[in-house]
């Protein structure tokens, strides 16, 4: 049996904005995982997860033609997993064979609610990384990055690919997306060996430091989001607005590299100040788009972490899922917000930062 895992992810700062490319954000991976395991099958292969048999589907109107969107289904990300790394196996000289795919994953509630934690990007990353070991195809990490990425492209086009860098690298990361036009050129004209090997434009991933003396804190809101169609909200509102959106993109970029730079000096004041910020530009955004990205109960979250001295804002798209706080590293002042939190049906989520081992 070959077995992998990713871990799920969270967004610090940088939303919408990363989208674009070589707009930055800050994701961090989290100790909560996505396992795959596949075993070689005989007459016919399977793909097996208890926590997928019910993921709702989800659909609109064109017209009078009823459309299914599946970039919220992990079984669409899975096969696309499959089709380009077998697809780089025969590029390599692997026979292909059957298996049997069976997935366990720690990214949802008990009930099957999603936290928003990157479950199709963790599933998408896990799946690359166990068949890339199976075919043996020897991937270095970047080239499980580019594989997954293209994997997760090719179901969802809208995504900036940081939540795949967060499983494949893991710990706290500076993010930058490519020029996904560029990418979806090249895989028209070259084979995927090629593409792996290229220097993708804008593309930047950097591992940073997070100050010893910062805590993550994790609200749950109880309500999953679906991102793509919040990005595709967003988008919409960037062709409507666009002097707005510019001006959004130009503040969100000056916002994350103050933050960067505060990691890379270890000041957690420079960090939370900028948290602060890039919470009211989101507000901004939000406003001027129509978009709800801090829901009441996200609002909620951030004033209760204000009250008690701490930085928080919503993470990832919104509309639901988590909620981020930054913390010094006073145990009491902790207790007291996670414990106000709950009070207030904000379920405090007990994860931490998860440090790949190579």
């Amino acid at each position: 049996m070959i077995t992998a895992k990713a871990p799920g992810k969270l967004y610090i700062a940088g939303e919408y904005a990363v989208v674009e490319p070589g707009y930055p954000a800050i994701v961090v991976a989290v100790d909560q995982f996505v396992t795959v395991s596949i075993n070689r099958a005989q007459k016919h292969g399977t793909i097996n997860s208890k926590q997928y048999e019910e993921v709702p589907i989800v659909w609109q109107r064109q017209g009078h033609q009823l459309v299914i969107d599946n970039r919220d289904n992990p079984f669409e990300y899975i096969l696309s997993s499959i089709k380009y790394t077998e697809q780089l196996a025969l590029e390599k000289k692997r026979a292909l064979c059957l298996f049997d795919l069976r997935v366990n994953s720690q990214l949802d509630s008990p009930d099957g609610k999603k936290f928003g934690l990157g479950s199709s990007a963790a599933v998408t990353v896990a799946t690359v990384t166990a068949l890339a070991k199976f075919y043996q195809l020897n991937l270095s990490k970047e080239e499980i990055f580019k594989l997954a990425a293209i994997s997760h492209f090719m179901v969802q086009n809208n995504g900036s690919f940081g939540d795949i860098a967060a499983s494949v690298y893991g710990g706290w990361i500076a993010y930058q997306s490519p020029d996904r036009e560029w990418l979806l050129k090249m895989l028209q004209e070259k084979n995927l060996t090629q593409v792996l090997k290229m220097t993708w434009p804008k593309l930047k991933i950097e591992s940073l430091n997070c100050p010893a003396n910062l805590k993550l804190l994790i609200g749950w809101s109880g309500n999953p989001a679906s991102t793509p169609l919040l990005v595709d909200e967003i988008s919409h509102a960037h062709v409507n607005k666009q002097q707005s959106y510019q001006d959004f993109l130009t503040a969100s970029k000056q916002c994350l590299q103050k933050m960067v730079h505060g990691f890379k000096i270890g000041s957690t004041q420079l960090i939370t100040q900028q948290i602060k910020k890039n919470r009211a530009l989101l507000q901004k955004l939000a406003q001027f788009s129509g978009v709800l990205i801090e829901t009441p109960k996200l609002a909620q979250l951030c004033e209760i972490a204000q009250k008690h001295n701490v930085a928080a804002k919503s993470s990832g798209a919104g509309g639901g899922d988590c909620g981020i706080a930054l913390a010094d590293n006073n145990t009491s002042q902790q207790n007291d917000l996670l414990a106000d939190w709950q009070q207030n049906d904000i379920i405090p989520l007990n994860f931490n930062v998860y440090f790949s081992k190579s």
